[in-house]
């Protein structure tokens, strides 16, 4: 078999705040969802390549008005934060912060792939922290953006150590610095202590960019290095933010994250090594577009999938997730075999407050969704479709209204077209572009499922910090005016490239 070849970025799509760990022959990686649930995906790899979702750490963080969608209540750009993954004495622990809960969480397991988390929980917001085993079985948390502050807690993460070590470990560069040193992760390798950072500097390149903090002595003081400042030739936009991680046999790699627009925030890979006690990143200090990892390639996974609905039980593929808490009763596989049937049970006045959105990724450099709609037993004020889904949004689907259907694209300002149908199955796509940061949706449909025509305009796909997420693909069905209408949605067609 041939060795893995790593195209980077090895995800051209949304996976951003990576954090890496290896166990054995296997390596683990965590990323942000922030509001969709199932949140904080495991996934898998032993070549590097092709990484698969395991499973889940949480169905759902907390149930409440802003994770349900009730009230006026929304957890948008919220939710779970840039995780610290670690793995100690036969136990794996993930620490995130939750914003908008004032805590800070950390789940445990001894089986990183069953999904059985266990947590605790912790008043405050230790921002993008990095938890440390340390050599005499001490624990630390390193957290906040610029002014760094280490945290102890006892030997099992149950809680902050009294009496234990809780200060300012130093302060990083603020002047000509837009966005200061945060996102730390820490490691101990051959008697120093390195704390790794993003920064944003405002002068020179302006770019993010990685920098590297090294101590033997934990409380400093701590020397500072400048370890990657690489945009992968893709509009200064610096590659940076993640984790550095070895192989079996002492190779090293690191995986960090580049801004690409609308898409979201894409990973790459790049070989490491260490030079004078300091990590050298990449291939002559750039991030590399290719190389040969040291691994025989594994069996390809995709990020984003095609569907056709027929399971034989309520369970979703781990590529999907819903956009806020679902309400499971009122989504099925089984009411209906070969459909996926959302029933509207809570009322809605837009896609950004309705419940039951079923989500996935999209893809760069272009991809295509298309899905079918049964639109019998949809009832007056319901609007069932596909919605391009971030804070500038657009749909495409079909609207009942005084008992007429409407094919209908809108986006955050209203409705842009509307055209009256007498067909019960319709067929909806759309078709992304993300190529050099274009970042147009287009939006179709179509009576006979072969023939697409092109509705409304165009949508100009923005990443806004409100959302802080890459545009994702959704089907939804949600009221306007009474409840227990239904939409049944045939197959969800996906095509990347």
């Amino acid at each position: 078999m041939s060795k893995a070849v790593l195209k980077n970025p090895i995800f051209w799509s949304d996976v951003p705040d990576v954090d890496v760990l290896r166990v054995g022959d296997a390596y683990y990686m965590v990323s942000t969802t922030m509001h969709v649930m199932p949140g904080c995906p495991i996934m898998k790899s032993k070549d590097l390549v092709n990484w698969e979702i395991q499973s889940y750490i949480y169905d759902t963080i907390e149930d409440n008005d802003g994770y349900n969608l009730l009230n006026g209540q929304n957890v948008y750009g919220r939710g779970q934060w840039a995780t610290s993954l670690r793995y100690n004495n036969g136990t794996f622990y993930a620490c995130f912060v939750c914003n908008d809960m004032k805590k800070t969480y950390t789940y445990y397991t001894d089986d990183i792939e069953s999904g059985n988390w266990k947590r605790y929980e912790y008043d405050g917001i230790y921002h993008d922290m990095s938890i440390l085993f340390d050599d005499d079985g001490r624990v630390y948390m390193f957290h906040q953006c610029g002014n760094i502050r280490i945290t102890e807690f006892e030997s099992d993460l149950s809680k902050v150590k009294e009496g234990g070590i809780d200060q300012l470990l130093f302060e990083t560069p603020k002047e000509n610095i837009g966005l200061p040193c945060e996102g730390c992760h820490a490691y101990k390798k051959d008697g120093y202590y390195y704390l790794i950072f993003i920064e944003w500097p405002k002068d020179g390149n302006a770019r993010r960019r990685e920098i590297c903090y090294r101590s033997k002595e934990l409380l400093g003081p701590y020397e500072r290095k400048i370890i990657m400042d690489d945009d992968l030739g893709y509009h200064n936009k610096g590659v940076a933010q993640g984790a550095f991680f070895d192989t079996p046999d002492g190779q090293w790699f690191s995986m960090l994250f580049q801004d690409h627009d609308a898409v979201g925030r894409i990973p790459c890979i790049m070989p490491m090594t260490w030079e004078d006690g300091w990590p050298v990143l990449g291939i002559d200090g750039k991030v590399p577009h290719e190389f040969v990892t040291p691994f025989e390639e594994g069996p390809k996974f995709n990020m984003v999938i095609s569907d056709d609905f027929n399971h034989s039980e309520n369970k979703l593929s781990n590529q999907w997730q819903w956009n806020h808490n679902p309400l499971n009763t009122a989504w099925s596989f089984t009411d209906r075999p070969g459909y996926l049937r959302l029933t509207t049970a809570q009322m809605a006045t837009n896609i950004l407050d309705a419940r039951n959105t079923l989500t996935q990724r999209t893809e760069g450099p272009n991809c295509t969704c298309t899905t079918a709609i049964d639109t019998s037993a949809m009832k007056d004020g319901d609007f069932a479709g596909l919605v391009a889904l971030q804070s500038n949004y657009g749909t495409v689907g079909i609207k009942v209204v005084d008992g007429k259907k409407t094919i209908v694209m809108s986006n955050k300002d209203g409705e842009v077209e509307a055209i009256p149908i007498d067909n019960d199955k319709v067929y909806f796509r759309i078709y992304f572009d993300y190529e050099d940061s274009r970042d147009i949706a287009d939006f179709y449909y179509s009576l006979d499922g072969e023939n697409f025509t092109k509705i409304g305009s165009e949508l100009k796909m923005l990443y806004t910090l409100d959302h802080f997420m890459g545009y994702r693909i959704g089907l939804y069905n949600y009221a306007t005016k009474e409840l227990g209408g239904y939409a049944d949605f045939e197959y969800f067609d996906y095509k990347r490239g």
